[in-house]
């Protein structure tokens, strides 16, 4: 299920483990809603860095519960925990799409 409301966006920068600033583009990304949780939906992307090196970067969406966003969606902050069977329909996701 994708949800027109999960705006991703499509450059990002993080900083490495020495401090080094890296560009990215998510070259591609898929979704799954969390079957047993309706406010959660997972995204397993393909990173491009500007050195042409590839990754995949495994996360989610979640509505917030905190004032400032509730009741929107926002990037889980923290490590995903996925129902198996979520996690496989997302790998065969991933594979439709050419990313694995």
């Amino acid at each position: 299920m994708i949800l027109p409301e999960l705006v991703t966006k499509k450059n990002g920068m993080l900083i490495d483990i020495n401090g080094v600033k890296k560009r990215f583009t998510i070259d591609k990304e898929v979704r799954l809603t969390q079957s047993d949780y309706p406010e959660k939906v997972f995204v397993l992307q393909e990173i491009l860095f500007e050195d042409g090196k590839k990754e995949i970067r495994i996360g989610y969406y979640i509505i917030g519960k905190k004032p400032k966003m509730k009741g929107k969606w926002v990037w889980g902050q923290y490590c995903p925990i996925i129902p198996k069977e979520d996690f496989e329909k997302l790998i065969e996701l991933a594979k439709k799409e050419g990313i694995l």
